[in-house]
């Protein structure tokens, strides 16, 4: 479902408030953003020596609820027709806690996407981020872990997507391979039945394609130029990133613009209420939106500003308070 822009502000920038997340977002104005894009801290494995942060609580039980408290609030700067995508990991058990016993993967994704449909949440999808250069692991009792999680959350069944911004190229041979609908004869494979061979003409074409070579032209005399695009798949390959200023991990910006693209319109505000380096806040501001990033550490906020500000240049202007 499509709106046009909330138009929340005239000219493009970012904010990043500097505190806790849950505290910040209860003075933000309700229904504010069209979208959220996150990635929060993984529970068990990373000390980021600031209070109140998460990640380093008893449980995942615990970790989950105070995670779900974030998110209770995000769900009112969300506007009516917002989207949620949140980039999760998992993690071992490294000790008997509860029914999770040592060597146990935690199942940490999981828990929180169910606790938060309990909370009201719509669960619409699970994206695999699959790593085709991985973190290396010296395992030898199961494989090496290659892939996360990105959720798609909403408030409403109907709600603010577009599809046709992150269409992607399909892999086809002609129409009908495109479509997954190509007709084969008895005794043919789908993958024969109906394709066009190689250097025969496809069907359709572009009336205002510019080509004087004839096996460019279809039987109408117009340029066959193949514009085949389909729904994206829910498995995005994508190379992790380093960002080398930061001593913690970042999620590529190319991971996340596709949830940038079809959760927000030219104009609109993304939140990111775990801003860290500031990744949401670039793809935001280099596509045309606006952002709102809450980091509870000082450092890592003024590394977002520089980092930000740095690939918009004169484009976007950058706030920290």
């Amino acid at each position: 479902m499509m709106n046009k822009s909330l138009g929340v502000y005239s000219k493009k920038g970012a904010t990043i408030y500097v505190g806790d997340a849950v505290e910040t977002l209860k003075t933000l104005d309700k229904g504010s953003a069209r979208t959220c894009v996150t990635s929060p801290p993984y529970w068990g494995l990373r000390d980021y020596g600031q209070e109140a942060q998460l990640g380093v609580e008893d449980s995942p039980e615990a970790f989950i609820e105070n995670l779900c408290q974030v998110f209770d609030e995000v769900w009112r700067v969300l506007a009516d027709d917002g989207t949620l995508w949140v980039n999760i990991g998992d993690t071992y058990g490294k000790s008997a806690q509860g029914d999770v016993k040592v060597k146990d993967l935690v199942g940490i994704p999981w828990m929180f996407a169910f606790a938060m449909r309990a909370r009201g949440w719509y669960l619409r999808q699970d994206i695999i981020w699959s790593k085709p250069n991985p973190m290396p692991e010296s395992v030898t009792d199961r494989c090496t872990k290659s892939h996360e999680y990105i959720f798609l959350f909403s408030k409403q069944p109907s709600y603010y997507y577009d599809h046709e911004a992150i269409k992607e190229p399909a892999v086809a041979q002609n129409h009908h391979d495109a479509t997954g609908t190509s007709y084969h004869a008895p005794g043919q494979s789908p993958q024969t039945g109906n394709r066009a061979k190689r250097g025969e003409h496809g069907f359709g074409g572009n009336k205002y394609g510019e080509s004087d070579n004839p096996k460019h032209a279809t039987k109408s005399g117009n340029v066959y130029v193949s514009t085949f695009t389909r729904n994206k798949r829910s498995v995005w390959a994508v190379p992790p990133a380093r960002y080398k200023e930061a001593h913690f991990a970042v999620y590529p910006p190319a991971l996340i613009l596709p949830c940038v693209l079809a959760g927000s319109a030219i104009g609109d505000t993304v939140l990111d209420p775990f801003s860290g380096s500031g990744t949401t806040g670039e793809v935001a501001l280099l596509n045309d939106r606006n952002y709102v990033g809450i980091e509870l550490n000082p450092d890592y906020a003024a590394l977002s500003e520089k980092r930000i500000s740095v690939a918009v240049g004169m484009l976007g202007k950058v706030t920290v308070l």
